[in-house]
């Protein structure tokens, strides 16, 4: 984790704000959803169960391969965790930003996680599923063109959130790092309120991700990749 991120002070859900509305406006398959759900309204810093909703898309196709199962499966994992990084985050910052042992546990666990677990459960997807899906979305009309004339897809905006994910996660951890380094009070505390705001950034932004996926992305790509290609794809 020895990413530098120079942003500081964002708003929390500011980036999920302005990912949500570039998925919108450019994603065909997450218009629709949106414009037959009416979940365009929803914020991505409502509760967790405002992504549970029912999406008429999910329910038409059932996701049943393997491979996708075994994505989903993993997403429950990184649900559970990341619910008690919040956790542990809120605590320490209720408790003015002092550790006790419960909290360091709490955000050891889910950095250890992010980079041993969630790292490979994202590269997994980017070399087994979305090459593939890619190319099935562009073929089947699920895309639209960027100002320089490449389509793009769902894939594309996904593979964007994997990237912020590194940088969020690595961003959050150097700046905990750092605060508890810092001899001027007032600048501590001012670097730990940065660092609580963009892990409140990450956490939103997976949770969001992961409904995109389970939601959207995996029903596309039971329809749209065979069984026998899908087989393969367990090889890889």
């Amino acid at each position: 984790m020895q990413i530098i991120d120079t942003r500081t002070g964002k708003r929390v859900g500011q980036e999920e704000r302005a990912f949500k509305r570039k998925l919108k406006e450019e994603d065909p398959i997450v218009r629709n959803v949106e414009k037959n759900t009416g979940e365009a309204e929803l914020s991505p810093m409502d509760p967790p169960g405002a992504y549970e909703a029912n999406v008429p898309e999910a329910e038409e196709v059932v996701v049943s391969h393997p491979l996708l199962k075994r994505y989903m499966a993993e997403h429950g994992n990184v649900k559970r965790v990341l619910d008690n990084f919040e956790k542990a985050m809120v605590d320490y910052r209720e408790a003015n930003f002092s550790l006790n042992d419960e909290i360091n546990d709490g955000l050891r666990t889910f950095f250890r996680f992010f980079e041993d677990e969630l790292l490979d459960h994202n590269w997994r997807e980017e070399h087994q599923l979305f090459p593939l899906l890619q190319k099935r979305l562009v073929e089947s009309g699920e895309r639209s063109n960027s100002t320089d004339g490449h389509p793009t897809t769902a894939i594309d905006l996904m593979e964007d959130d994997h990237v912020k994910f590194i940088q969020l996660g690595a961003l959050a951890f150097n700046l905990l790092g750092l605060a508890a380094h810092l001899p001027d009070e007032r600048s501590r505390n001012f670097t730990f309120q940065v660092a609580f705001n963009n892990a409140r950034e990450l956490i939103e932004l997976i949770r969001l991700h992961i409904y995109r996926e389970d939601h959207v992305l995996f029903p596309m790509a039971q329809k749209l990749i065979t069984t026998e290609e899908m087989d393969a794809m367990l090889k890889t």
